[in-house]
């Protein structure tokens, strides 16, 4: 069949990667894909929210199938398109449809659904302009720390850990008056700290039966340690070390099972991924984020220990068959390591040349995925603020994570930078 993915980073490099593997898969675009992307279909310079453009395209090159990599378009609505319009509906999207993306979405709604089907998560208030005093007032009472989100999608820039209660009501002002991030932040969700260790689970649903098929645990923080500023991933490990069969047990039968479930019963039309952003208090786990999509870098670890046919699945979740899939991994530790322009999370240059990956050739243990790459005549050079994505196995996550700063020591740009401690807290 032929498959449209939506997309341009290391995600959709991964994704990429995994699809053209498949026996079903025959042609393969990318809109807009990277320079990595080349190597597995054809990019095509069509942006992930311009839906009429894709129908034109959809319909000239016979598209039976579009995996959607990014949030944005699954918000917008990409799904509602394509159902309600009568040249598209035979195609399979792959995403929830807009009821469903507000799980990503809108925080609010995510919280409020979370409260319908008594899932575990922080405690919080939604405050807007009109109760801004109101917000001001509960944030002067709450205890330290205390965290804000921006309702809407903010680029992953819209949470704030505040430690003072100055830091805080200068962050609501700054989101809800000054609008830092737009609509966005029109409404702004105020939670409790929880205090652990994140980790991220993974899984296809078609709104009523669900396979989990991979976790990771990634590194957002610019500097070691986890120190610095909040980036979109600087690394990430799968399978997480604490992620045993009873904590899993706990995850299955109090968050995903309760999520499926609910999105049953309010007929949320959700055909897809479901990211479950979840930490750890005291052996007990809770949510703190739902996505509607795959993570990045988390997909970059997940998709090379997927032994199961992608396309396969994605088949399966349209048919409602995925009872009858049964889903193997590698046993392997799995480690990425992202290397970022200098000056990322903040301002950073674009086209700078890309050396070194001439030299490198995919092995059995390790893949240089592209992120923020493009093709400019005959060299390969940066276009974003994350650059490339080293993922490897190994024996265990220090193994595999020493194996990617081997291959990044091969690639040189100006400026680049990643960190070396990935997987610290499990060597």
């Amino acid at each position: 069949m032929n498959i449209l993915l939506l997309g341009s980073g290391g995600r959709e490099h991964a994704l990429a990667w995994k699809m053209a593997k498949s026996t079903l898969c025959t042609k393969l675009f990318i809109a807009p894909g990277n320079a990595g992307t080349l190597q597995f279909g054809v990019n095509i310079e069509i942006a992930v929210t311009d839906f009429e453009s894709q129908k034109q395209f959809c319909i000239q090159n016979n598209i039976e199938m579009v995996v959607v990599g990014p949030e944005e378009p699954l918000v917008k609505g990409i799904c509602d398109f394509y159902n309600a319009d009568e040249m598209l509906q035979h195609i399979l999207v792959i995403g929830p449809a807009a009821c469903g993306a507000q799980l990503e979405g809108s925080k609010a709604f995510s919280k409020k659904f979370m409260q319908r089907h008594y899932i575990p998560t922080a405690g919080y208030a939604e405050f807007t302009n009109e109760n801004f005093e109101a917000g001001k007032a509960y944030i002067a009472g709450h205890t330290l720390p205390v965290v804000l989100k921006a309702d809407g999608l903010a680029a992953g820039k819209g949470v704030v850990i505040c430690n003072t209660h100055a830091d805080a009501l200068s962050v609501f002002e700054e989101m809800i008056i000054n609008k830092q991030f737009g609509d966005a932040s029109s409404k702004v969700v105020i939670e409790e700290f929880l205090d652990g260790i994140e980790t991220s689970v993974f899984v296809l649903t078609d709104g009523k039966q669900y396979k989990i098929f991979g976790h990771a645990k990634d590194y957002k923080r610019i500097g070691e340690g986890d120190t610095g500023l909040n980036t979109g991933g600087m690394g990430c490990v799968s399978p997480v070390p604490f992620v045993d069969d009873v904590f899993m047990h706990k995850v299955i039968t109090r968050i995903i099972e309760p999520t499926v479930n609910g999105l049953a019963e309010e007929n949320i039309n959700y055909k897809g991924f479901i990211f479950f952003g979840l930490i750890k208090v005291n052996n007990e786990p809770f949510v703190i984020e739902y996505n509607c999509r795959m993570g990045d870098p988390e997909t970059e670890v997940v998709m090379p220990r997927l032994k199961n046919d992608l396309v396969e699945l994605f088949l399966a979740v349209h048919n409602g068959e995925l009872q009858n899939i049964e889903i193997e991994y590698d046993e392997r530790a799995c480690a990425t390591v992202v290397a970022v322009s200098g000056g990322y999370p903040g301002d950073y240059k674009k086209n700078i040349t890309i050396t070194g990956l001439e030299n490198i050739t995919e092995t059995g243990d390790s893949i240089v995925f592209h992120a923020g790459t493009k093709l400019q005549g005959n060299s390969v050079v940066t276009n974003g603020g994350r650059v490339l994505a080293v993922t490897s196995f190994g024996e265990n996550i220090g193994a595999a994570v020493l194996k990617s700063k081997e291959i990044l020591q091969q690639i040189h740009f100006d400026g680049m930078y990643y960190r070396n401690d990935i997987g610290y807290e499990f060597e």
